[in-house]
C-alpha cells in the first residue's frame, strides 16, 4: 500500500466521482481507477459500489477512509518536521483569485514565492467568488483571493477571511453614453432603463453591483454576461451595454485603449478583496503557513493607489 493510492482515495471517496477526482488530482481517469483497483486487490474488499452516475463507499471504504485521512495527515506532519529542520518547504498548494485585483497582484507574488521555496508546487485558479470560495470550503484549494462584502457574505461562511484592500464600484461607458460626462456622482436612479453587461453572477463584483442597484429600488438589464474581465471591458467598447465594475476594471489598458469612460457612482458601492483560507487545513500546512506570510510581507503596504487603499489586516 502506498501514500499515493490512499491519496487517490481519498480524493475519490470525496468527489463521489471518478471524473471529478481525476480532475482534482489531475491525472489521467484511467490511471486513478488502475490504482483504486490496484489498493482493493491488495486489500482483498472494494472499496466502492460504482454506478454510472456516481460512486459510493462501501462497509470496507467507510473503514478505510478515516484511517487514510489520517496516514496522509501523518505523512505531512513528517514531511513538515523535516522542512522545520532543512528550511525546505514541499507539496503543492492551489491558489484562487478572481480577476483583475488592481494593484494586487497574485501572479507575481506567487512567482516571487516560487522562487524562494522551489520545493512547492503552485496551481493558480482563476474563477468567481462563489466557486472558489466552495473550492477552499471542501479543501480543494489552499487559499483564494476573494470579493468579501455584504453582497458576497453567504457564499464565504465558514472560512477564514483576511481583508486586503477595497475599491470603489464605477460606471464604465462609452464617450457617447449619456452619463459619459456626468461631473458629479451618478445615483443608480439614473442608470434606471440602461442596458448592462457584467460578469456572471457567482462573481463578487456582479453581487456588490446587483446589491447597489437592489437597494436603489431600481431594476437593472443585463444583456449579456461572460466569464472573463477582458471580454467583459471589449463588449462595453463594442457598445453592447455598460457595466458596473470595480475601479481597477476601469484601469485596465484595454479600457483606455478604447477610451472608455469610469463615471463614478453616488454612494460609492464598495469592492472589497480579502483571503480566503479554511482553517485548520492551511494554518497546519508548513507551506501554507508561508504563504499567507509572504502575503502579510507583499500585500498589506498596498495602500498608495487612490483607488485601491487597505481596509484591514492579514491575521
Amino acid at each position: 500500500m502506498e501514500l499515493r493510492q490512499l491519496e487517490y482515495f481519498v480524493a475519490v471517496a470525496e468527489e463521489r466521482h471518478f471524473t471529478r477526482a481525476a480532475a482534482r488530482l489531475h491525472i489521467a481517469q484511467s490511471g486513478l481507477s488502475a490504482a483504486v483497483r490496484t489498493l482493493e486487490r491488495e486489500l482483498g474488499a472494494e472499496l466502492f459500489a460504482r454506478t454510472t452516475r456516481r460512486v459510493e463507499l462501501t462497509d470496507a471504504g467507510r473503514a478505510l477512509l478515516g484511517e487514510a485521512r489520517r496516514t496522509l495527515a501523518s505523512a505531512e506532519a513528517a514531511r513538515e518536521a523535516v522542512a522545520a529542520v532543512t528550511g525546505l518547504l514541499s507539496g503543492t498548494l492551489t491558489v484562487g483569485a478572481e480577476q483583475c485585483m488592481g494593484t494586487l497582484d497574485p501572479v507575481s507574488l506567487l512567482a516571487d514565492f516560487r522562487t524562494r521555496h522551489p520545493g512547492v508546487a503552485v496551481q493558480l485558479e482563476q474563477a468567481g467568488t462563489g466557486r472558489l470560495a466552495a473550492e477552499v470550503r471542501a479543501g480543494r484549494m489552499d487559499v483564494a483571493f476573494v470579493a468579501s462584502d455584504a453582497a458576497t457574505g453567504t457564499q464565504l461562511d465558514g472560512l477564514a477571511l483576511h481583508p486586503l484592500a477595497e475599491s470603489p464600484m464605477v460606471l464604465l461607458c462609452r464617450p457617447d453614453h449619456p452619463l459619459a460626462a456626468a461631473e458629479r456622482p451618478v445615483p443608480c436612479e439614473r442608470l434606471a432603463g440602461g442596458v448592462f453587461v457584467d460578469l456572471h453572477p457567482d462573481w463578487g463584483s456582479r453581487r456588490v453591483a446587483e446589491a447597489a442597484f437592489a437597494a436603489a429600488g431600481v431594476p437593472r438589464r443585463v444583456a449579456m454576461e461572460v466569464n472573463d474581465v477582458h471580454a467583459l471591458v471589449v463588449l462595453v467598447g463594442r457598445g453592447l451595454g455598460a457595466a458596473v465594475v470595480p475601479r481597477p476594471v476601469a484601469d485596465k489598458e484595454v479600457a483606455r485603449e478604447l477610451g472608455l469612460r469610469a463615471v463614478p457612482l453616488e454612494g460609492a458601492p464598495v469592492w472589497r478583496v480579502s483571503v480566503a483560507t479554511a482553517a485548520p487545513r492551511t494554518a497546519g500546512s508548513a507551506a501554507g503557513r508561508a504563504l499567507l506570510a509572504a502575503i502579510r510581507e507583499r500585500l498589506l503596504p498596498v495602500s498608495a493607489h487612490s483607488d485601491l487603499r487597505r481596509s484591514g489586516a492579514v491575521a
